[in-house]
């Protein structure tokens, strides 16, 4: 039986198998275009994942860029199981061969049962064999490649695409935690209308992620530049425009100390002994915002406790996921079935 961890995010989609480590991280959106037949109307797949996004700002005025996966809810299923299938047929698990693999699906901190019914029945239409469920936190950590302590409590700090996990949790479960809807994705739709307001350049979200990627940065005086194609927003002429990091890092900050004021009321929120065990272990960072230059350095400032940043921050989920398959007693401790 093959076993595999996904992480369905909002923007990408992570996939791990035992014993080959992480075969698939693609974009979790899936393009339609609308037809009509015999007077039916009907949505037909024109491309998936990465040819997908690709498409956006570019496609037809009848094709539909759709993300499946919004705020770590699935939010289209027949979407996100068409999506899901795709992906298995590109990791060699097609129909035939799904009911003889077990996947674990990393959810977020606080995931209800409703989420957890939706991806069951996203995993029946793929034909799934086994299904498990873990949170975010307990996957992020064991991404760290550290073993969950059962005495010392631990936190985690993972920053999705559009939602962000906090949570001190221990062998016995999630201690004090939740989810809020921030992530990087946010950075991204604000730095279009940042360049459209006060630089007169309309960018699309490709461009917008590659700016915060490429050009982001919350080192003082980082003085890293970057060129832009876009179009001026008063005559719709294409542009190009060069960014540095000093003139977007007002929004970042922005969406970071955000993220940070929840991260600390959890801090505020727990016991003595629990903090003091945080305090010497440190935070737990996990997700691809962490890989900013110089975002660990000033968390570390603001909270002024040390964090552990791994070399892959944005495969910390899905790994933990994968390591949890291949261990019992991990998959009985921080696994469910329903």
């Amino acid at each position: 039986m093959k076993s595999i961890s996904v992480d369905f995010g909002s923007g990408v989609t992570k996939i791990y198998m035992s014993g080959c480590g992480v075969v698939l991280m693609e974009a979790t959106c899936i393009a339609v275009e609308e037809c009509q037949e015999k007077g039916e109307r009907f949505l037909s797949v024109k491309a998936y994942g990465d040819k997908a996004r690709a498409l956006s700002g570019r496609a037809a005025v009848n094709t539909h860029i759709v993300n499946p996966v919004r705020d770590g809810n699935i939010v289209h299923e027949n979407l996100a199981a068409a999506l899901l299938g795709h992906f298995l047929e590109k990791i060699e698990i097609p129909r035939k061969k799904a009911k003889k693999t077990e996947v674990i699906f990393v959810l977020p901190c606080g995931a209800k049962s409703e989420l957890k019914q939706a991806y069951l029945r996203v995993a029946e239409e793929c034909g799934i064999g086994a299904v498990y469920f873990t949170l975010a936190p307990f996957a992020a950590v064991l991404g760290h490649n550290v073993a969950i302590s059962e005495s010392a409590p631990m936190f985690c700090v993972d920053i999705g695409s559009s939602i962000t996990n906090i949570a001190a949790l221990s062998q016995d479960g999630i201690v004090s935690g939740f989810n809020v809807n921030l992530g990087g994705g946010n950075i991204d739709v604000h730095l279009i209308d940042e360049l459209a307001e006060n630089y007169n350049t309309k960018i699309g979200a490709l461009t917008a992620e590659k700016l915060k990627n490429t050009v982001g940065s919350l080192l003082v005086d980082d003085n890293k530049i970057n060129v832009f194609e876009g179009r001026e927003v008063s005559s719709g002429a294409p542009t190009s425009i060069a960014v540095n990091s000093e003139q977007i890092c007002g929004v970042i900050n922005m969406y970071v100390d955000k993220i940070l004021e929840y991260v600390e009321l959890v801090l505020k929120q727990l016991p003595a002994e629990v903090i003091s065990g945080v305090m010497h272990g440190g935070i737990y960072l996990s997700g691809g915002l962490v890989k900013m230059d110089g975002l660990a350095e000033y968390i570390e400032k603001r909270l002024g406790i040390s964090v552990n940043v791994p070399e892959e921050p944005q495969l910390c989920a899905v790994i933990g996921g994968g390591m949890m398959l291949s261990n019992d007693d991990l998959l009985d401790k921080f696994a469910t079935q329903e």
